[in-house]
């Protein structure tokens, strides 16, 4: 299928120069692009910090159990050994 895209010079400019060094055409580097971006899927409103970042979430109940212990122990400690 025939369409017609308004695509920014710059990002034009950087289509055709990848398309060319890749060996392809700009049809074909645009419709791999296209391809990819599709194949993502529910992906793509997401952020990819958070595939990692989110799993920390459950690292916060951790700290704050490890920060009253901290703050058990150390609220045993006698002024004078403070130093």
């Amino acid at each position: 299928m025939k369409t017609t895209l308004e695509i920014p010079d710059a990002t034009f400019r950087k289509a055709k120069a990848t398309a060319s060094s890749l060996g392809i055409p700009l049809r074909e580097f645009v419709t791999q692009a296209v391809e990819e971006k599709l194949a993502m899927g529910d992906r793509r409103n997401t952020k990819p910090w958070l595939d990692c970042a989110g799993e920390l979430a459950a690292l916060h109940k951790e700290t704050v159990r490890i920060q009253k212990v901290i703050d058990k122990e150390f609220g045993q400690i006698e002024p004078e050994d403070w130093t």
